[in-house]
């Protein structure tokens, strides 16, 4: 373990939680223990711990910190939830709620499915998982993920890491009955909302605006067309 981004990790994290962001233990717990410089190019590991998002290929980004938790927080993601992540990335985002679903003795275990649209990253995210050891928690899929994952539907928790156009129905109809989906919604390189979606137990939803965000746009048969 090197020492000096141990040092930065916990600097970070004490950050969040004196800003507010990071409140939940499991979440912070998380956040201690994911090591981000493994989910980064090499050429960006010195700047792992700033908060801001990075460049990791074919013009797509790792999320800033402060943005990873506060999407957890949303999600409200606790031990034994089965997840499905819409844009894997560099498979950060999932370890981070992998490390909750499903922590080390933690007896019922969650799982965590991530679908990359593009080949390349779904391999990077691959990768990165395995060095260090969550992709036994970690299903990585190449594919469309505004069209979900039916096969092993509902989820309890839905997480969407680009903007989309507007709220994938597959992804609401893929969601259990009491489980949240957290999204950003708007145009490419314009103003976007993080968006909390709740859909009770009789099926509605209860649609709640969080925040400004700024994030790379959905692709797929439900997000922006090329």
């Amino acid at each position: 373990m090197d020492e000096n981004f141990e040092a930065q990790r916990r600097q970070l994290v004490e950050m969040l939680r004196s800003q507010g962001i990071l409140r939940n233990a499991e979440v912070t717990r998380a956040m201690l223990t994911v090591p981000r410089e493994n989910f980064v190019p090499e050429r960006f590991k010195e700047e792992a711990y700033a908060d801001s998002p990075l460049p990791i290929s074919k013009g797509q980004t790792i999320s800033a910190p402060h943005m990873v938790a506060m999407m957890c927080e949303a999600l409200e993601i606790k031990k034994g939830c089965k997840v499905l992540e819409a844009g894997a990335g560099s498979g950060y985002h999932a370890a981070v709620m992998a490390e909750i679903v499903s922590p080390k003795g933690g007896g019922e275990q969650g799982h965590i499915y991530t679908i990359e649209i593009i080949e390349e990253l779904a391999e990077f995210a691959e990768r990165n998982l395995e060095r260090t050891s969550y992709s036994r928690k970690v299903t990585v899929l190449r594919g469309d993920g505004s069209k979900g994952l039916p096969e092993h539907a509902p989820f309890d928790k839905i997480l969407v890491t680009a903007s989309a156009p507007s709220i994938p129905q597959p992804l609401i109809d893929q969601l259990k009955l009491g489980g949240i989906l957290v999204t950003p919604i708007g145009a490419p390189y314009s103003f976007q909302t993080l968006r909390q979606v709740r859909k009770n137990i009789e099926g509605k939803l209860d649609v709640s605006d969080l925040c400004g965000v700024s994030f790379v746009p959905l692709r797929g048969e439900y997000g922006w067309k090329d």
